[in-house]
């Protein structure tokens, strides 16, 4: 008898204890959500070929300190930034959309508050100086749904340093001759590396300058990624193709 009530209490035990592993494992998950790491998807193309249509996403939520929008989007616990500390250009950060404070958009920081951003022939002006862009092959993918085509890719380089590519799909597109933008105090005036097809800064009425505040964090590193967009799409409920529609190349890839 009491051999059966031990055994009892071993498998009591033995339950309780892994309850707690469990418990604590999503203790542990949602301070690291909360506070340092978000995991985001990218549904659109603004970013070619930096970010792909299916990357998912570690954000890190500490690289500019904490403001409401951080946290939530519903209502506001505070104003400013807790522990704030400013994006640098060229940073692709995501961030709420002014219009409505709550759509997560994610783009590369362009101009820093007290800059004068214009574009002439698709060409980048930063504060009056010419942007490097340097012809560097193409990018092949498809745009809008259409078959795949190779669009033309260059390389930019901002006043820091900071490199990277972007794609021109239309020699005289929309957005290619604007500004100049004059980026408030405490704004941010963000762009799509796909600089045809990504409604940005550019587009005063549909995004805007981005206050700081709006800032949810840095884009840091690539932990999965499946080829959604791609003729041959990623098929959830084909597990047999998976190895074939998964991009294995860009896990774990740093966004820069």
């Amino acid at each position: 008898m009491s051999l059966g009530m031990d055994a009892n209490k071993v498998r009591e035990s033995g339950w309780w204890d892994t309850a707690k592993i469990i418990v604590e494992a999503l203790a542990i998950a949602m301070v690291v959500r909360l506070f340092f790491y978000q995991p985001f998807s990218i549904p659109s193309g603004s970013m070619k070929e930096t970010l792909l249509v299916g990357d998912y996403l570690f954000v890190s939520k500490l690289s500019y300190g904490y403001s409401t929008y951080s946290f939530t989007s519903s209502f506001k616990l505070f104003d400013g930034r807790i522990f704030a500390s400013p994006p640098e250009r060229g940073d692709v950060a995501v961030f709420k959309l002014p219009r409505d404070n709550s759509t997560d958009y994610i783009k590369r920081v362009i101009g820093l508050p007290g800059d004068e951003i214009a574009v002439r022939n698709g060409v980048l002006f930063i504060n009056g100086a010419e942007i490097p862009k340097v012809r560097d092959g193409a990018f092949t993918t498809r745009e809008d749904g259409g078959p795949p085509r190779a669009i033309p890719r260059f390389k930019e380089t901002l006043p820091n340093g900071v490199t990277y590519h972007v794609l021109d799909s239309e020699p005289y597109g929309p957005f290619d001759n604007v500004g100049p933008y004059k980026v408030p105090a405490n704004h941010y005036f963000m762009m799509g590396d796909n600089r045809d097809n990504s409604t940005d800064s550019r587009a005063l009425r549909g995004v805007g300058y981005v206050p700081f505040e709006n800032f949810v964090g840095r884009a840091d590193i690539i932990f999965f990624s499946a080829a959604v967009d791609e003729p041959d799409s990623f098929r959830l409920f084909a597990p047999w193709t998976w190895p074939f529609d998964i991009r294995w190349s860009r896990f774990f890839g740093l966004v820069r």
